[in-house]
């Protein structure tokens, strides 16, 4: 029996084309996105934890920033992007559901694992398992909602999942940070990887696999297979994806960059005020809240909301003036890249921790923009038949200069900055936030030439 049928929601009739409306009602349609945005929350949650678990691996496991930044970015991203293209490859074929379920159970297992490790080798273990089973979630994750939604919407939609990468950031930054000021770092770990199994079960009992309905676009799609070097080949000829890969690539640099090290910032340069900051937060809630733990809930609440609110604004902004003309997707990214690098510089700047968390949430709304017009934009300048492939290489590119390099290069700035300049620790780790942030401008270029070959290049 059809998944849908069991919730009660009635397919609607087979489109006649791949281009057609969703076969699916509006309600499952919502459950569905629902359910997806639910597990790239805690795919994040997963990934993300160890930011606000950094320092204190550091002093527990006697780690330098460099050996940080390898840990959280670089162990993660290698296999995370090598194995992406495969398993999207896998995608264009197979049922997607099932990728996706086994996926959640294999990275939450190595998550819950990394709470058991005794030393960096260990550790950096463990975080490459995370990485290689959070490969088979977004590719198939993508062309699955470009299936359950119409094209109008296709920002919108896609913006709405990227969602999953603030929330999750938000969730992991409370939970860990209390918890581990609670339990320790290790026991963060370990409820990190809990809500996967539910997660995974939902996914394999309840979502559908939409070419079972679309037997139409099942059909031509399998006639127009193409080849890895085919889909490959063909984005050569599309030069907005290469533009809006290396821009969105350079902000993720900027925000995987900073998230491990935005924590020790502050508990660096303004540990006394966060730690009063905690006490009269614990005395208010009678809670007894360490340093970490404060830091998680305010990072987590004031980055996490700001940065879900910026995901969804630019996929609305980008369907709404999209509309009219297809270069507004690139316009609000452009822009948001410019903006975010007085404001950031500002907040790591500031003698205030208060007014630095608080410039940190324009900062994460303005950072964020860029997800659902570079995503939405990736979708709609191939054809079906290549969408989650080309996702996986938009993927492949975004997270190995951004997850992959952003976290050590940040880390290796902060270590010289401290030792070879003798800077010490607190402006070390300061003036290498300061340094990455400025390669913002160059994503701001690649957004703006993007606006000129957007329209050309345009299939659906």
């Amino acid at each position: 029996m059809s998944h849908v049928a069991t919730l009660g929601l009635e397919p609607a009739a087979i489109p006649a084309a791949p281009t057609a409306a969703s076969p699916f009602t509006r309600a499952y349609t919502r459950y569905a996105m629902g359910l997806l945005l639910a597990i790239y929350i805690v795919n994040f949650l997963d990934r993300q934890v160890v930011n606000i678990l950094a320092e204190p691996i550091k002093n527990d496991l006697g780690l330098a920033d460099w050996e940080l930044g390898l840990m959280s970015g670089l162990a993660f991203a290698v296999f995370y992007t090598f194995l992406g293209i495969p398993i999207a490859r896998l995608a264009e074929r197979r049922h997607r559901p099932i990728i996706i379920g086994a996926s959640v159970v294999a990275w939450s297992g190595f998550t819950a694992l990394c709470g058991a490790a005794q030393n960096f080798t260990q550790l950096v273990a463990c975080r490459i398992g995370v990485g290689v089973g959070e490969a088979g979630c977004t590719p198939p994750a993508h062309s699955l909602i470009v299936d359950y939604v119409p094209k109008e919407k296709r920002a919108s939609a896609l913006a709405f999942y990227s969602m999953g990468t603030p929330l999750g950031g938000l969730v992991g930054m409370i939970m860990g940070g209390l918890v581990a000021d609670a339990y320790g770092w290790r026991a963060a770990f370990l409820v990190a990887g809990a809500p996967g199994i539910l997660f995974a079960l939902l996914v394999l009992t309840t979502l559908e696999e939409p070419r079972r309905l679309m037997g139409c676009h099942a059909a031509q799609v399998k006639a127009a297979t193409t080849s890895f070097g085919e889909t490959l080949k063909g984005l050569t000829h599309k030069p907005t994806f290469w533009f809006i890969a290396f821009a969105a690539a350079i902000k993720a640099f900027i925000g995987y960059g900073h998230a491990p090290f935005t924590a020790s910032f502050f508990m660096r340069n303004h540990f006394d005020e966060i730690a009063g900051l905690a006490r009269q937060a614990g005395s208010l809630f009678s809670f007894d809240m360490g340093p970490v733990g404060f830091l998680g809930l305010a990072l987590g609440l004031i980055v996490g909301v700001g940065g879900a609110t910026g995901s969804w604004l630019g996929g609305w902004l980008a369907d709404k003036f999209g509309v009219k003309d297809l270069r507004a997707y690139m316009v609000a990214p452009a822009i948001a890249s410019l903006v975010t690098i007085p404001i950031y510089i500002t907040a790591v700047t500031v003698d205030s921790a208060v007014l630095g968390i608080l410039m940190l949430a324009a900062n994460a709304l303005l950072g964020t923009i860029w997800y659902g017009p570079v995503y939405g934009t990736a979708q709609s300048i191939v054809p079906p038949h290549m969408r989650a492939t080309t996702a996986a290489i938009l993927l492949f590119i975004i997270n190995l200069i951004g997850l992959g390099l952003g976290p050590l290069a940040v880390g290796l700035l902060s270590d010289w900055f401290n030792h070879d300049l003798g800077l010490g620790s607190a402006q070390g780790v300061r003036w290498a936030l300061i340094v990455s942030t400025l390669f913002g401008l160059v994503a701001f270029a690649f957004f703006w030439i993007a606006r000129k070959t957007i329209r050309e290049d345009n299939v659906s």
